[in-house]
């Protein structure tokens, strides 16, 4: 809506992690170096906590675009909210195996078949858990039961684990000993610092070809920091609608007065999605005061047409984001699929091979 106005080549403070707008600061450059270390190192388990909306998920899509696959093969695992039985499932699932109508013992078995058949084609195998908090002590512990897996003295697999803050409290609990011995190197996303807020939101805006318009007050970036609390995700959204109240009021300059306007605005409409659609009470009718007058109610209507204009941006973001998830899961949906139809075929034709060699000793043996 406002790239056109700012000649913008795309929107800069979407809510869809983008590895493209991955902005570098000294906590996301650990986090992504602790990663690429466990990459190379192959084995155990790598922890990466954050707050919701810290950039997590950003750092480890970036990740996967940048790896060799002739050399990793990666699996993300995101439904975490499961069994131990069907987090197994889901982890055979999300690197082709079959898991449907087959036990357990079957699935474990056709894992670590897939897990030395890569290894001996000289890759290496990598799975990624996101969400990590919500997953029960006992799909833990099966996720490490599949850490065993060896080939040799070298690991199947390898995990990286990536949760919120409050994974780190489970894994000190008793339950998680043997799994903290298996974690090789853990680290913590935390908000961003002010002069850390500012670049990134200028890092966004360049990264989506700004050239002077928006331009921003010093006092803006500390309302942004402010109202934000340095999270990547809280940003996005107070300067996503910052952007959407400069092009409704024709604005190329931002002060402090204009990010206050936007998260009041913000703040309303959180008030009213939490009371159902109805507007915060600000205190008990008065039966004796007097009717609001036409241009009262004119006021009241103009507001609540800015404030749709500024919610239907809004929730254009949104349902952007969500079509490029739901996108996403498809797209990883059909490449399970034909993972699942390739190794169908190779069985087929193993099977095939063998009728063939059987029929010719078989007709070997009957000539002679």
């Amino acid at each position: 809506m406002y790239e056109t106005y700012y000649g913008l080549s795309s929107k800069p403070f979407q809510l869809n992690p983008d590895p493209s707008f991955y902005f570098g600061s000294k906590q996301h450059r650990r986090a992504k170096a602790y990663l690429e270390y466990g990459v190379q190192r192959n084995e155990g388990f790598i922890v990466i906590t954050g707050e919701v909306g810290a950039g997590k998920t950003t750092i480890v899509r970036g990740l996967l675009a940048s790896l060799d696959p002739d050399k990793v093969v990666a699996a993300n695992l995101v439904t975490t909210q499961l069994d131990a039985e069907d987090t197994l499932r889901m982890v055979g699932a999300a690197f082709g195996v079959r898991v449907k109508d087959v036990s357990k013992a079957d699935v474990l078995m056709a894992l670590e078949a897939y897990l030395v058949s890569q290894t001996s084609l000289g890759r290496r195998c990598l799975l990624i858990v996101d969400e990590a908090q919500n997953l029960t002590a006992r799909a833990v512990e099966e996720l490490r039961m599949l850490s065993n897996f060896q080939f040799g003295q070298q690991a199947l697999l390898q995990t990286f684990l990536v949760g919120q803050p409050e994974f780190r409290t489970i894994l000190q609990s008793p339950t998680m000993q043997q799994l903290r011995q298996r974690v090789t190197a853990t680290c913590h996303i935390g908000p961003l610092d002010k002069d850390e807020t500012r670049g990134y939101v200028e890092h966004r805006l360049k990264c989506a070809g700004a050239n002077g318009r928006p331009s921003f007050a010093d006092a803006a970036f500390e309302a942004i920091f402010n109202a934000s609390g340095g999270i990547p995700r809280r940003i996005n959204l107070t300067c996503d609608r910052l952007l959407l109240l400069g092009f409704l009021g024709s604005k190329d300059a931002f002060g402090a007065e204009d990010v206050d306007e936007v998260v009041n605005e913000l703040h309303d409409e959180s008030a009213v999605s939490a009371n159902g659609g109805a507007p915060a009470a600000t205190g008990a009718e008065d039966p004796g005061a007097p009717a609001a007058t036409s241009a009262q109610a004119d006021d009241v209507a103009g507001t609540k047409l800015q404030l749709s204009s500024a919610l239907a941006g809004a929730l254009c973001s949104q349902i952007e984001g969500l079509g490029a998830e739901q996108y996403d899961g498809r797209l990883r949906r059909l490449e399970l699929s034909m993972l699942r139809i390739e190794r169908i075929n190779l069985e087929v034709l193993a099977m095939l091979q063998k009728m063939v060699l059987t029929a010719r000793k078989s007709n070997q043996e009957t000539s002679s």
